[in-house]
């Protein structure tokens, strides 16, 4: 390539048959918008600049991309892809090579565009292409006896005989910004669209003895553009068929790669066990040996080595240590963070909660704003009373405390090391070491005592 590079993505589009009042590159695949996965992909390239053409829902784009730094060009009509390009000519630097991509497809590879960008010379140009079973709607390529790419002719304008070529535009090119100043202002939209096309610059390139050099990508798929739900579910199934591959590479047993979503990134270590019907979201890192047992939705988390996660467990923003056991039903909110051998059992939520080595709390209890010490045990039914209504407090629960069933801590307390609380009790003040405390109403019993009954309507 010689010159700079620019990333010109065109992201104006409506989305008709999306049925949506979105934006159509502002849905989602894998958790991410199409457009954030393509400007991802485009952004180990080291383009000087990145510009992004948009028109429906054009505020809302802007915002949704806003951390990618793109320089934004309004396509007021959507008026056709050639058009949608000339909004970006003045700000394109003269010395630049221009790519052009598509802000619904989302699954092209850098590598491909690499391969794309390094064609570009003084005399050539770039397109991307692919050999489709079924061409069905796309572009085709013509070449000539020599096999020259030397036009493109888009389906609605194919005679029969051009209708049976396989070999397809996907949109994605790669030109000097010299020659794109030169060739875009003469488009004509006499065709059956009434659009101005972007691929009618071949022609152009063909008759000023530019050449025009293909590529093609590893799968169909890497340049399917998504026009609606079946295709964005096509193009879902596909790429968690990917990522799930890639876990598997890397020494993960999935029990079935094609029930796994990954809406984000997952790392994992060796020799971890997936089973059916997981979601990850966000980051997730798993150690070596982590379990996570089916149906379970795990976000933005760190799990370490020989941790055990059973079914139906949701966890958001933890941290885990080595050697912990979760769920099954558990609920691990943000800010919970386990030490080694800790254990959270079934229907027992957490949030802002750290628990000490080989602590436990095993069943329908709820701990936030709270840190366990070591060896802490739990009983079922407990709650940390954490909030007043305006502010939330913390409890303390030193090493080796015990928290009867069915207890309330209402915070801000501290229960000393050692100490025990019987159960039913509720505790309002600090309680010290090594004590047995209670809290409850004294029993009562009342005898002879009717029970109501409701009168006869």
């Amino acid at each position: 390539m010689n010159g700079q590079l620019e990333v010109v993505v065109l992201a104006a589009g409506k989305g008709t048959r999306m049925c949506s009042d979105k934006p159509k590159v502002l849905h989602h695949l894998a958790g991410k918008s199409f457009l954030a996965h393509v400007l991802d992909r485009a952004k180990p390239l080291d383009a000087t600049a990145t510009h992004i053409v948009v028109g429906h829902g054009a505020e809302l784009v802007q915002s949704e991309v806003a951390d990618y730094q793109a320089r934004f060009a309004i396509q007021s009509e959507q008026l056709g892809t050639g058009h949608a390009v000339t909004q970006v000519l003045d700000d394109l630097q003269d010395e630049s090579v221009v790519l052009i991509l598509y802000g619904d497809v989302p699954l092209i590879k850098t590598s491909t565009l690499s391969e794309l960008i390094a064609l570009v010379e003084s005399n050539t140009m770039a397109l991307l292409t692919v050999d489709m079973m079924s061409p069905k709607g796309y572009g085709r390529i013509l070449r000539d006896t020599d096999n020259n790419v030397v036009a493109i002719v888009e389906e609605k304008d194919a005679t029969d005989e051009q209708k049976c070529i396989t070999e397809v535009n996907t949109g994605v090119m790669a030109v000097r910004a010299t020659d794109l100043k030169r060739w875009l202002p003469a488009l004509s939209n006499s065709n059956a669209q009434g659009e101005y096309y972007l691929t009618d610059i071949i022609a152009m390139a063909a008759g000023d003895n530019i050449a025009v050099h293909t590529t093609q990508p590893a799968n169909e798929y890497d340049v399917l553009g998504i026009n609606n739900r079946v295709q964005q579910a096509q193009v879902e199934r596909f790429y968690q068929q990917e990522l799930a591959g890639q876990l598997m590479d890397a020494g993960v047993t999935l029990m079935d790669p094609a029930r796994l979503d990954c809406r984000g990134r997952v790392t994992a270590g060796r020799d971890c066990f997936i089973d059916i019907n997981c979601v990850f979201e966000g980051h997730v890192e798993l150690g070596n040996n982590v379990s996570i047992g089916a149906n379970c939705v795990i976000k933005n988390s760190k799990i370490a080595d020989n941790t055990d996660i059973k079914p139906f467990t949701m966890m958001d923003g933890a941290e885990l240590d080595t050697q912990c056991t979760v769920g099954p039903f558990a609920r691990l909110r943000e800010g919970t963070r386990l030490s080694t051998k800790a254990k959270i059992g079934n229907f027992v939520e957490t949030k802002k909660a750290i628990v000490g080595v080989g602590s436990k709390i095993n069943h329908l209890s709820y701990v936030g704003d709270a840190v366990l010490g070591a060896g802490v045990n739990v009983g079922a039914g407990t709650i940390t009373c954490n909030y007043d209504g305006a502010n939330k407090h913390q409890t303390t629960i030193e090493d080796g405390a015990f928290i009867g069933s069915n207890s309330a801590l209402v915070a801000p307390v501290v229960i000393g090391s050692g100490t025990t609380v019987a159960a039913g009790s509720t505790i309002t003040r600090n309680v010290e070491s090594n004590n047995l405390v209670m809290a409850r109403s004294k029993q009562k019993s009342i005898s002879g005592w009717v029970r109501p009954v409701k009168k006869p309507s």
